[in-house]
């Protein structure tokens, strides 16, 4: 069994899903790197092809009619043999001194027969032109160097929350909550992530600055523009969270103060997409999204809605909108997500 399977969701990644494999190479035989090819039409194929002759032991190439990038993360979890599991996109990238420490600590686990549910590391916003590159860390949140619980966990700040590039499961804990990601979805990381987290007990955070994760060409899915465009999809992932866990009935309330923390902001990001618009329509799916909160989860609706920053995006008229814009654009530099 390998000690890690690491999935590369690919659509015609030809420019630059080669940077990204050869970052991975240096995990060696511990490792097994599954490139998926979501039904590309340039070169994916040919190339995720070639690193599978090339490397038989570490590579497989799976190749599928298109279904988008959830349905790339089902394939990777359906092929998986490693004991832990990483979804890295295929124009990212990893570091290399991080990831042999991370190897280095998965494999003293299994070892010393040591259970991890969830490892946490940081990544670096690689944003296109930025001259700082922003690195989203954990050590004033997580303990460092031991295996902990959720009541070990100090409270996240606003912003700060954990990504699909800052975790790597143990794959079992993936098939048994039951993930099943949306096929033709954009934005599913955040359901990737969340949907575990009730299953996980055992938590271990390296501080080491491990995914490279590439911000600003202008067709990405996180670009502003091209998320207002795909707002219905954000919208589905922010209802698949509410639908998934019911928050309100988890036990460990540190657990539950982080899960409801997390879909605060999924929340928010959804929101504040529809008011950067100026559509009527889109401003109607806001009242919409807050109005299916509500009859799934009145409780959570009352917590979402008069929550800080649920107040804050439900300021009446223009003027209220452009505070609550205001608002969002200076988190932007504060937390340096896009």
């Amino acid at each position: 069994m390998k000690l890690l399977s690491v999935v590369i969701p690919c659509y015609n990644s030809q420019d630059y899903m080669k940077y990204c494999i050869e970052s991975l190479l240096p995990g060696g035989e511990s490792v097994e790197i599954l490139i998926v090819n979501d039904g590309s039409v340039d070169q994916t194929a040919e190339i995720a092809d070639e690193y599978a002759k090339k490397y038989p032991t570490i590579i497989k190439a799976i190749h599928q009619e298109n279904g988008g990038h959830g349905e790339a993360v089902n394939a990777g979890i359906r092929n998986a043999s490693g004991t832990y599991f990483k979804v890295v996109d295929s124009d990212d990238w990893v570091d290399t001194r991080a990831y042999l420490k991370i190897l280095d600590t998965l494999a003293k686990f299994a070892t010393e027969d040591q259970s991890v549910d969830m490892m946490i590391s940081n990544f670096v916003y690689e944003k296109e032109g930025a001259k700082y590159k922003k690195v989203m860390k954990y050590e004033n949140v997580l303990p460092e160097g031991e295996i902990f619980t959720w009541k070990d966990i100090k409270r996240f700040r606003k912003g700060q929350y954990l990504l699909m590039h800052a975790v790597i499961y143990r794959t079992s804990i993936l098939r048994e909550c039951g993930l099943e990601l949306p096929k033709h979805t954009f934005y599913v990381d955040n359901l990737y992530v969340y949907q575990p987290l009730e299953y996980v007990k055992n938590i271990y955070y390296l501080n080491v600055d491990f995914y490279r994760y590439f911000i600003g060409r202008d067709d990405q899915s996180v670009n502003e523009k091209v998320m207002i465009k795909r707002i219905d999809q954000q919208i589905k992932v922010n209802k698949l969270m509410i639908d998934q866990v019911e928050i309100n009935s988890i036990q460990d309330q540190k657990l539950r103060e982080y899960m409801l923390h997390h879909l605060e902001i999924v929340t928010v990001v959804s929101a504040i997409l529809l008011i950067r618009s100026g559509t009527e329509e889109n401003l109607n799916k806001k009242k919409e999204l807050w109005k299916y909160i509500k009859e799934t989860d009145h409780e959570l609706y009352h917590q979402l809605r008069y929550g800080m920053m649920g107040q804050l995006l439900n300021l009446p008229g223009r003027a209220g909108r452009s505070i609550s814009v205001g608002a969002y654009k200076i988190s932007q530099k504060v937390v340096g997500f896009n």
